[in-house]
């Protein structure tokens, strides 16, 4: 009956580490997207990574997913960012070829042994007995798979604006998927309209760089994946510009012109990275706002205007644009514009990623309410992940808080839900200290079920590494210490105690150990944290627990409990709006039913 064990819908972020997973797991597996040429498209900034968004780059590396090797592969520009802070909030980013980029995520499913690739568009889905069981195609093939995987990002419904002009698309030139958002809808699904944006692209030979400051990234390139050993790329320069009170008084007097104030846009917003009409609204104060220059790729004279997405008209982007230093002969060659969408409520979702209204469907990615591409690959590693293993007829991998920033993300958008793009952010995971990038693999892939033997060898070695560089620090004495107690103080390095010798470790693996050391006690503390949390999350809820026979529950938590149905107490403590006090009641009940009272 079945044409494929996995469907996955769409050929974005998180539908390429979705299929990719699935189809290493060892299942025969169809990716359906809406255009071959577009899959991995870098639709907005063209770069990966970012504060807590390249620890995620990171993690999905870990758990043996394919983001870290491509812009290994395609990057252009490295840093690290926050690099006189500490290390729980540094982080990788590298701005992306974004033509590479894409097309060797393309390559790499194409030669994926148990992937195919069909381009046509899913408009409804096949629901028997409350299991999916396949999709219907705009082309009017029925194909049959025993689970699927949506990952349908800004296309669902989508429509752009540009000042009066709008069209149903998902970005500039490409149609959006029609028929399916309301073909969820007449099946149950809450299904609500979402909002972000992109900013104008431009001729770079029609710029004043001698006006624009120089960003200069990192003299080293690091790679993102643990298994890459060294990165031998271009390295572009970025450059910065301003807007200026021209600049917002040309907004201020077409303001009435955006389709986001004129109330056309429905849709809520990215609040962390807003339009630049939304800057000069909210932030009436501010004589300017910095503008990132970036280019787009190797051989392509476009460059990228990081921070000032619009919906204006465009002709109001090209007077408005020509009032910043550096740009005032500038040529756009493609303009700013907004697109709304639509998305499905994360709290019909378990934490497996799998849906609570049809069964062996999943769903990742911008669907869920996201933004970005690093959020949308993390959850299409864990849904591909669970979908293999729902398969195999084995438990799902659920990531808890304590443990990645994948768990963090997942973990907020099945308890909380969002009513905006959720963007994940380091002060979002409590124990960030432990969540750094360096040790995602240490973190993760032992959890893996897709890592490869490469994978567990490749962490096997640097541990033995980090072991060794123990060894030789605590055979360093000075001073009555021995170099396990000496770098705890801030002025020493770990290069400064290690024999001249010792100069086969790379620096990752030293920087890993160093901070380890350096920050000891701060980690014994937070594990000690870990260890409260984790007491509750082990406290587990039946699935078909009845919180209406709990006497002493509030209406308000009572209702938010079966809507939601945590997995734990831990979860349920965590839902929005539910009072301390009822989670003491819910403790009280669930004892009873462990007694069998």
């Amino acid at each position: 009956m079945y044409d494929y064990d996995a469907i996955v819908i769409g050929g974005g972020h998180a539908g390429i580490e979705a299929s990719l997973a699935v189809s290493r797991m060892g299942f025969r597996t169809l990716l359906i997207t809406q255009s071959l040429d577009a899959i991995g498209r870098l639709s907005c900034n063209p770069a990966i990574g970012g504060l807590a968004k390249g620890n995620l780059v990171r993690e999905v590396d870990a758990l043996g997913g394919e983001m870290a090797h491509l812009i290994d592969s395609s990057m252009i520009q490295f840093r690290i960012l926050n690099r006189r802070r500490g290390p729980a909030v540094q982080a990788y980013r590298a701005q992306a070829d974004k033509f590479s980029y894409s097309r060797l995520a393309k390559e790499t499913l194409e030669k994926e042994r148990n992937l195919e690739l069909f381009m046509d568009t899913v408009v409804d889905i096949i629901v028997r007995d409350g299991k999916i069981i396949g999709v219907v195609t705009e082309r009017g093939w029925s194909i049959y798979s025993k689970v699927v995987i949506l990952t349908t990002g800004t296309f669902m419904s989508g429509k752009i604006f540009i000042g009066e002009y709008e069209h149903e698309s998902g970005r500039l030139g490409e149609e959006a998927a029609k028929g399916l958002g309301d073909a969820l809808r007449k099946k149950g699904f809450s299904v609500g309209r979402m909002k972000t944006g992109t900013p104008a692209r431009v001729k770079m030979s029609s710029l004043d760089f001698s006006r624009l400051e120089v960003q200069d990234g990192d003299e080293q390139m690091r790679p993102f994946s643990f298994l890459t050993k060294k990165v031998e790329r271009p390295n572009l320069k970025c450059y910065i510009t301003y807007t200026n009170e021209r600049t917002h008084e040309i907004i201020r007097a077409n303001i009435h012109r955006s389709p986001l104030y004129g109330g056309k846009i429905v849709g809520k917003g990215p609040r962390y990275c807003p339009s630049i009409e939304d800057k000069v609204v909210r932030f009436p104060d501010r004589e300017r706002h910095q503008i990132f220059v970036e280019p787009e790729g190797v051989g392509s004279e476009e460059m990228y205007l990081n921070g000032l997405s619009s919906s204006l008209p465009e002709s109001v982007q090209n007077e408005f644009i020509r009032t910043l230093p550096g740009l005032e002969n500038v040529v756009i060659m493609r303009p700013a514009y907004a697109v709304e969408y639509d998305y499905l409520d994360p709290l019909d979702l378990y934490p497996s990623l799998e849906s609570k209204i049809v069964k062996n469907l999943f769903i990742a990615g911008q669907t869920n309410g996201t933004s970005g591409y690093e959020e949308a690959a993390a959850q299409g590693i864990i849904a591909g992940i669970n979908a293999a293993l729902r398969l195999e007829n084995k438990e799902a991998l659920i990531l808890k808080r304590s443990d990645s920033y994948i768990g963090v993300l997942i973990d907020d958008l099945t308890t909380k839900g969002t009513k905006e793009p959720y963007r994940m952010f380091t002060s979002r995971a409590e124990y960030r200290l432990f969540l750094r990038n360096d040790n995602a693999d240490s973190r993760l892939t032992p959890l893996s079920p897709l890592a490869s033997d490469e994978r567990k060898e490749a962490l096997k070695e640097k541990l033995l590494a980090m072991e060794e560089i123990k060894e030789l620090l605590k055979a360093r004495k000075e001073r009555g210490k021995n170099g396990l107690e000496l770098i705890r103080e801030p002025e020493v390095t770990i290069d400064s105690l290690l024999p001249s010798d010792a100069n086969n470790f790379s620096p990752e693996v030293k920087e890993e150990v160093e901070l380890d050391l350096k920050y000891e006690g701060y980690l014994k503390r937070q594990e000690r944290e870990i260890a409260r949390f984790e007491k509750n999350e082990s406290v587990a809820i039946p699935e078909d627990f009845d919180y209406d026979s709990v006497d002493g529950l509030s209406q308000e938590s009572r209702e938010k409990f079966k809507a939601i149905r945590p997995k734990s107490v831990g979860q349920a403590g965590r839902i929005s709006g539910v009072r301390v006090s009822d989670i003491a009641v819910l403790q009280v009940a669930l004892r009873g039913v462990r007694s069998g009272k």
